[in-house]
């Protein structure tokens, strides 16, 4: 389903800057998503100024000077009760962390008394399974004394956790939970039982209190707790892949798309800001190549195609490849001929001389064959939300994000636009990358929950099925399997910097044409300039960045 805006008609490229998009094309990002500060294992996500010129500090990067900040206008005010990926349901609570090793660690206890007498030490193994843990906690005693005694030192450690948790907020359970999880990752096999079975206790007291329809927290925690879940039972693939076939119908997915589109300004600022950058690159251009890494639905491109048809010179002659993949097909119903015949028409209308190249394929399985540059064309590149699917070093020797951005900077394209989720979930430990993603996406669900309300279907199914999947794919997934690989706009420029590439300043007007657009949302969106690149962002914490290269 797609939403229609009206375009107003004016005459030269600069003046479509300002315009609104006229079709959406809201199932091309999936994912929003900084930098990381860890301290005690808490994430601090890239901070957005309040003042108009002051500093951004990544761990990826130098501080940017001259940040100059923007506020935008008001919009509405938005909750549900259980996760769409399990049977229980549940309820509340929400509060700041105060994280401390004092939460989640309680001192070893080290046996030397208890060693005296076996039986007395069996009886206290026993007491802490079924008093704490509960009589169906599967627990191994058999074996040496010593290794009793490591269990009894699990024991105490774990012991404090879950008599702390009922007095534990929501975020710090979340975040126990996560600890307990992440050190069921290394300990030995009887710890590693021991650790399991703390976690299942912590996940009960967490079902409790998450809900689909709650305050953002209860919420967000819904789906990190089916993360925690399936990583603990090592099936993260397996519920991953589960959740992208049972995807509801392209249509109904179009549906839920279009409802965040509608509430949050993130496709809108991929597609307005990349939009002025190319468009003031190719100002003064008589034939045009673009090349879209995620075409999708082709929308971006339609209000483009317009503003460049009232050129008073004559429009230019325009060539667009887009690249695909299967999960844009079944969004959109179809193959790329859908797409070529639809912007195609919008040409026709306009008379732009037009001409339309798909690439039905991952952006890891292009090479150089499959872009069909052609000589006296001026090239643009797209990679909206898309360049952080590729697999880097970290996970294949092909490295084909690195490789992919080696391969177009051989084309020496005019202008290439990347916009990006500003989150470090690439590389780092799974506890740290849970860290990362709470408080990714509280942002994010704080900012969808002033646009509707708490009880709203649409709103759930949104979350649900266009947000959830890529939660549990960061938290539960590994290697190839984990395809959500988010990194800092630090890490993207030195990428781009090793691949040849240079930043391009962007110009006042990509600024003012998104934050035109921003007076249509609540006046808690940010809008930032540091480093080379516009932040968007929710009150002061950074969630998107757009930048421009050559």
């Amino acid at each position: 389903m797609q939403a229609t805006q009206e375009f107003q008609t004016s005459s030269g490229v600069h003046n479509f800057y300002h315009q609104p998009v006229q079709q959406i094309d809201p199932y091309r990002f999936s994912n929003f998503q900084g930098s990381n500060d860890s301290t005690h294992g808490r994430s601090k996500g890239t901070q957005l100024p309040f003042q108009t010129y002051t500093q951004f500090h990544t761990l990826d990067s130098t501080p940017a000077t001259d940040c100059a900040v923007y506020n935008s206008p008001l919009a509405v005010s938005v909750s549900s009760n259980r996760s769409p990926f399990s049977p229980q349901c549940s309820h509340s609570y929400t509060s700041d962390f105060h994280h401390s090793s004092d939460n989640t660690y309680g001192s070893p206890l080290s046996g030397s008394s208890l060693v005296d007498d076996e039986n007395k030490l069996m009886h206290t193994l026993w007491a802490l399974k079924n008093g704490l843990l509960g009589p169906e906690c599967d627990i191994d005693y058999s074996g040496s004394l010593n290794s009793l005694v490591m269990q009894t030192s699990s024991f105490t450690k774990y012991d404090k956790i879950l008599e702390m948790a009922p007095r534990m907020d929501l975020k710090q359970l979340l975040i126990a939970c996560a600890e307990t999880v992440s050190e069921a990752d290394t300990l030995s096999l009887s710890e590693r039982k021991v650790a399991i079975t703390a976690s299942e206790a912590l996940m009960d007291m967490l079902e409790k209190r998450v809900s689909v329809s709650g305050e953002p927290l209860q919420r967000l925690s819904a789906y990190l707790l089916e993360g925690l879940r399936a990583r603990l039972l090592s099936s993260g693939s397996i519920i991953y892949k589960k959740l992208k076939c049972n995807e509801p119908k392209g249509s109904e997915l179009m549906s839920y798309m279009h409802v965040l589109y509608q509430i949050c300004p993130y496709y809108k600022f991929a597609y307005i800001s990349a939009n002025a950058v190319i468009g003031e690159a190719m100002e003064n251009e008589n034939r045009i190549h673009i090349i879209d890494f995620q075409i999708a639905q082709g929308s971006q491109w339609v209000s483009f195609i317009q503003a460049l048809s009232r050129r008073p010179r004559g429009p230019p002659h325009i060539r667009i490849t887009g690249v695909d993949d299967s999960e844009s097909a079944y969004a959109r119903g179809g193959g790329l001929q859908l797409v070529g015949e639809r912007l195609a028409q919008v040409a026709e209308s306009c008379g732009v001389p037009f001409e339309f190249h798909g690439a039905a394929m991952s952006g890891c399985e292009v090479q150089l064959e499959n872009l069909q540059v052609q000589h006296g064309e001026a090239l643009a590149v797209n990679f909206p939300y898309i360049l952080h699917h590729m697999p880097d070093e970290s996970v294949s020797t092909m490295n084909h994000r690195d490789r992919l951005l080696r391969l177009i900077k051989s084309l020496s394209p005019k202008v290439v636009t990347l916009v990006e989720q500003e989150s470090n979930t690439n590389t780092t430990n799974f506890f740290q990358r849970f860290c990362e993603t709470l408080d990714y996406y509280m942002a994010m669900f704080e900012s969808i929950d002033v646009a509707r309300p708490r009880e709203d279907k649409q709103r759930i199914n949104a979350e649900e099925h266009c947000v959830a999947k890529d939660v549990v794919n960061i938290i539960a997934c590994e290697g190839n399997d984990r395809v959500e690989r988010h990194e800092l706009f630090g890490k993207w420029r030195l990428r781009l910097s090793m691949a040849g590439f240079s930043p391009i300043p962007l110009s006042s007007s990509v600024s003012n044409s998104v934050r035109g657009m921003l007076k249509e949302y609540s006046s808690n969106y940010r809008l930032a300039e540091g480093n080379g690149a516009l932040y968007l962002g929710w009150k002061n914490r950074a969630l998107v960045t757009s930048s421009a290269w050559r």
